[in-house]
This record gives structure tokens, C-alpha cells and sequence, in this order.
């Protein structure tokens, strides 16, 4: 597993992903789409490191990783998506344990995660992986469910 950053030429590989996931779109965005400036905005910032998921040499997702939020000072995956050909087939829980032991090699104790009240298969999915429910918060007028795991 190979986490690539997201560059310029990169943008059209993050653009496609991202529009495979209608659904989820939708719940974030009220959009089943986005566009390729949205995309670049998001994922060209400042502020987060965003990778490219690539395995034998295709694309499959999307990591936005935040090393530390200032609201609470703890680490944060920002999104985390697969292209949709990808779901459902173990994929999702192969690339964040890879992720997760990069967090562990570079000294993280934990990571948090939001999660939409509303994304059911989100929520099951962070739990399976050992996340802890610890709060809620409101983002965009949206409930995010707020996740943490510990790596002690």
C-alpha cells in the first residue's frame, strides 16, 4: 500500500474518486457530485496532508490526514474514502491498518475521526476498527459523531 500526497497531476485521479461516491456526496454536500475545483480546493490546502491510496499500481482512495487539529490538539483523518469499486471487499480495513502503522511509526499515540450521524456504514466501519464513540459535534449544520482510537 502506497500513500502517495496529492499533487496538481494527481488532481484528475482524487476527482474521479471522490465523484465514484454519489451517496456520500450528497450527505456532505447536498451535491451527488463535485466539481474539479472543489476537489483541488480541498485537497491542494495548506493545512492537511491528503494521499492518494495506491495499490498495484491503481488509485483506490483517499486519505486527508490533520497531524494536529488546534481546536483539540489531537491528530485527525479528515476523510477517508475508497473509490467505489473498492467497497466492500476488506479493502477499507487494509488501508487504514497500513495507515494506521505509519501513525505508529511516526510516534502517534491515537487519531479521531468525524463521521456523519447519517453515514451508517461509515459509523459500523470506524467501530469494527476498535474506535471509540467519545462526543458529538455539529459541523455545517450537520451532526458529526466523533471517534478516537488509541495506539497505547
Amino acid at each position: 500500500m502506497i500513500f502517495e500526497p496529492i499533487t496538481e497531476e494527481l488532481i484528475p485521479a482524487a476527482y474521479e474518486i471522490v465523484n465514484s461516491n454519489p451517496a456520500y456526496n450528497l450527505l456532505e454536500n447536498g451535491n451527488p457530485t463535485r466539481s474539479v475545483e472543489e476537489v483541488r480546493q480541498e485537497f491542494l490546502n495548506p493545512t492537511t496532508d491528503c494521499f492518494l491510496v495506491q495499490l498495484e499500481n491503481t488509485y483506490i482512495g483517499i486519505i486527508d490526514f490533520l497531524k494536529n487539529n488546534p481546536r483539540d490538539n489531537y491528530p485527525w483523518i479528515g476523510l477517508f474514502m475508497l473509490h467505489s469499486d473498492y467497497h466492500g471487499r476488506e479493502y477499507g480495513k487494509k488501508v487504514y491498518l497500513s495507515f494506521e502503522e505509519q501513525l505508529k511509526q511516526q510516534e502517534f499515540d491515537c487519531v479521531r475521526i468525524g463521521v456523519l450521524e447519517n453515514n451508517a456504514n461509515a459509523l459500523e466501519f470506524w467501530k469494527s476498527l476498535g474506535f471509540i464513540f467519545y462526543g458529538n459535534r455539529i459541523w455545517e449544520g450537520k451532526t458529526v459523531v466523533c471517534f478516537e482510537k488509541s495506539f497505547l
